[in-house]
């Protein structure tokens, strides 16, 4: 087993200073890091995931860019309202949170569902300074579907694993088996992570609602604000097609392959991704 390189080893989510916005009586938590007077790039989560999943690209911009990290509703220390929820709700938080840290505009950086919950942000709102959309898709009858074999590991899970077994095992689509087997402490406090601060099952589940419905493949030449779209080709969750399909129908977009990478690209390859991300934003 080779060894973790020193900057995976380190990282560690630090203890934040929790500020809280309201939307329609929904608590959501964020928290603000970096120069108050630099420009703002905020970070939007995939479905059930908490704000440590941005640790890698928080740490990389926090000097030069003011971040900022939040949960979405029904994940970590953000409000579980009832649901099934839907992708505008989920915008509508985006703008909430924005509006609270009196941010005017914003470099908008999502993944997976943090993705289409940009992509729906940038048709009801004028806050998006840009977009990052990584291993997202716009639906649609052209989207290519999760791989059945994906929704049997992800949704079908044998009955005799504990807790943290679960947690491994869902998360293996979403990974390069080289990698979990080269960074098996990382993977431990992944785990913890995600015990700590992921989505309840029942939230996972309408969120997972937002997703199914997800669908703006007719709207968008619509979103005219400048955006890099970033997949992998190993992709077993969101299927590369379907980046592909999004920077083809995005008037605006710059598309980045990273050959190999899996659905978790801005963990497994952060350090390109973090370079492409912070060239991009540069130059808008």
């Amino acid at each position: 087993m080779s060894a973790e390189p020193d900057h995976l080893k380190d990282i560690q989510p630090e203890p934040a200073s929790m500020q809280y916005a309201t939307n329609d009586g929904v608590s959501l938590a964020y928290e603000r890091e970096g120069p108050s007077d630099a420009e703002t790039v905020v970070f939007v989560e995939g479905i059930g995931y908490g704000r440590w999943m941005w640790l890698w690209q928080q740490e990389a911009l926090v000097d030069e860019y003011q971040t900022i990290v939040w949960d979405n509703r029904g994940t970590g220390d953000s409000d579980e309202p009832e649901g099934p929820y839907t992708m505008r709700q989920m915008a509508s938080d985006l703008e909430a949170v924005l509006d609270d840290a009196d941010i005017k505009q914003a470099h908008i950086v999502g993944a997976s569902m943090g993705g289409m919950i940009a992509q729906q942000y940038a048709l009801e709102y004028d806050r998006a300074q840009s977009l990052t959309l990584m291993c997202t898709s716009p639906g649609g009858p052209e989207a290519k579907a999760v791989p059945e074999e994906t929704q049997q590991r992800m949704f079908n899970v044998p009955e005799d694993l504990d807790e943290r077994e679960l947690r491994r095992y869902k998360m293996q689509p979403a990974l390069s088996d080289r990698f979990m087997g080269t960074h098996e402490d990382l993977i431990e406090r992944i785990i913890d992570w995600r015990i700590d601060s992921d989505a309840s099952d029942q939230a996972l589940e309408w969120q997972g609602a937002a997703v199914q419905a997800h669908d703006v493949s007719d709207r968008l030449g619509e979103i005219t604000a400048p955006a890099l779209v970033i997949h992998g080709t190993a992709d077993e969750v969101v299927p590369y097609e379907n980046g592909k399909l999004l920077a083809r129908g995005l008037p605006n977009a710059d598309f980045v392959t990273v050959h190999g990478g899996p659905h978790l690209l801005f963990i497994e390859e952060y350090d390109r991704v973090n370079t492409q991300i912070r060239e991009f934003i540069d130059d808008v």
